[in-house]
Formats: C-alpha cells, structure tokens, sequence
C-alpha cells in the first residue's frame, strides 16, 4: 500500500482539483445565472448573463420558440438613483432578445426579465435583480496561463497537505512548488489579468475590499509560514497541513465577489440609454 501511496495521492489530488475548478466556474457573481421556470405548459431553461465586455451592449437572449409568449426587459445601473427603464424584447426566431447599455469597465446593470403568455407573467429569477459587471477585454492566451497556473497551485497544496499527512517524501520541495506557483498564479498574473480587465493591478487590502485579492494575500501568507517554519523546525508537517486547510477555506469564497464596481448613486441619475 506504501509503494503505492503517492500515485494515490496524486490522482485524489487531480480528481480534487477538477471538483474545485468546476466549483469555482459556476459559482460566483460574474457568471451565468442558469434555471428553468414553467410557462403555461412548455418548461424554459434560461441563462442570463452576469460579465459584459466593454464597448458594447451586451445581449440578453431567451430561447423559447412559443411566439406567443412575450418579453420586458428592465433595467438601471446599479448603485444608482436611476428610474427603472423598461423596454419590450424583440423576437429573432426562436429567442427573445434584449440589450444591456453597455458601461465603462466595473459599471454594472440591474436587471430583470418578465416572460407573458395571455394574462399570466413570469419573472426569471424572481428571488433577487440580475446584476451584470462590464470589464475591459482579457487577452485570451494570459487569461488561459493565468487559470492554469492557479489551479496548478491548488493541485500542488493539496498535494504537500496530503504528503505532509500521510508522511509521505519531499514536502519541503511540494511546499516550494506551490508558493512559486501561488506567487505566479495569483500574485504575478492575477494583478495582471485585473488591470487588462479593469486598470487596477490589486485592489484588495490595504487599497480596497476586494476578496479575490484578500484571500490570495491570506493564503500565500500561510504557505510562506510554512515554508519558513520547515527550515527553522526540519520535518515540520503541521504547518503545510494548515496552510493547505487555509488555502482550501479561502478559495471556496466564489470568484470576483467585492470586486470592482462604479459607485453610480454619486452622479447624476443617467437619461434613458441603449436599445
């Protein structure tokens, strides 16, 4: 069982990894908000949109081909004294099609969507507004290299915890690994990626609240304490544990909240815009 240990742990580590990923794509408030209402008899799966690019309206489309069935779309910035704006959906085939204004980058829309068939409406996502944040385009190659090397950083912690707790070899070089990783992942290409998408490279503490930056502050903070504490107490293994927990409970904080955004009740109320 012993010979075969670090195979296991690497491939519990992968599959681990893979969970996290996808966990960390679907939620969020930046990404798509995905589920499906009844209208009349026929089931609509919808996804309405959440990240907009700047410098153009950002289409809100709704597949449902019952041309009897009609869209509202209504919208504000959000943070802002605006009057709700509310305009009818056009049809293009099957779908129902609306525009959000587009925004500078971290301007970001309210919005919601009524669906009328007869004399009944159906509101999508009748819990809380949709809020969608315009950001500035990322070059597709460091966005993809910013990714990879980010979760390459999650593999590599939660293999130097997994090694360090089943007394496994070389956590030392694992615990190296994952704070040059950690370092270029969230604290080279990170700022990066930030200031393509919204021209400021950290706005986490001591500048801003950004928790997306705070919790790459708090968990490169404990793997450096591990790796310090593995030359001044050789054989060490409680502390990579920690910091592979850290890392682990921050980054189960969904992508992008308390990030970037306009403050827009500071300026005047806008005039009625877009389509």
């Amino acid at each position: 069982m012993k010979k075969y240990q670090n195979l296991f742990i690497w491939i519990f580590a992968i599959l681990f990894t893979a969970v996290f990923a996808h966990y960390q794509r679907s939620t969020g408030p930046t990404y798509p908000l995905k589920d499906k209402i009844m209208v009349g008899t026929t089931m609509v799966k919808y996804e309405l949109t959440r990240s907009g690019t700047c410098g153009k309206d950002e289409p809100v489309k709704i597949l449902i081909a019952d041309t009897s069935v009609h869209g509202v779309f209504t919208y504000k910035r959000y943070k802002s004294n605006d009057a709700f704006t509310t305009v009818p959906m056009s049809r293009e085939g099957q779908y129902l099609l609306a525009y959000i204004p587009q925004q500078p980058m971290a301007g970001k829309v309210e919005y919601k969507v009524s669906l009328l068939k007869g004399s009944e409406t159906y509101q999508l996502s009748k819990d809380h507004d949709v809020i969608l944040r315009y950001k500035r385009s990322v070059p597709l190659g460091v966005l993809i290299f910013h990714i990879f090397v980010i979760f390459s950083a999650m593999l590599l912690s939660t293999i130097t915890g997994l090694q360090a707790i089943f007394k496994g070899k070389h956590v030392r070089i694992y615990t190296w690994l994952t704070v040059i990783f950690f370092i270029a992942g969230g604290c080279i290409l990170g700022p990066v990626v930030q200031k393509y998408a919204f021209d400021a490279y950290w706005t986490g503490w001591p500048f801003g609240h950004d928790l997306t930056d705070n919790k790459t502050l708090i968990g490169l903070i404990f793997w450096i304490i591990a790796l310090v504490v593995q030359y001044r107490k050789p054989g060490n293994r409680t502390w990579p544990v920690v910091a592979a927990i850290v890392f682990l409970v921050v980054y189960l904080i969904p992508h992008s909240v308390l990030g970037s955004e306009i403050d827009y009740s500071k300026q005047a109320p806008a005039v009625e815009q877009g389509r």
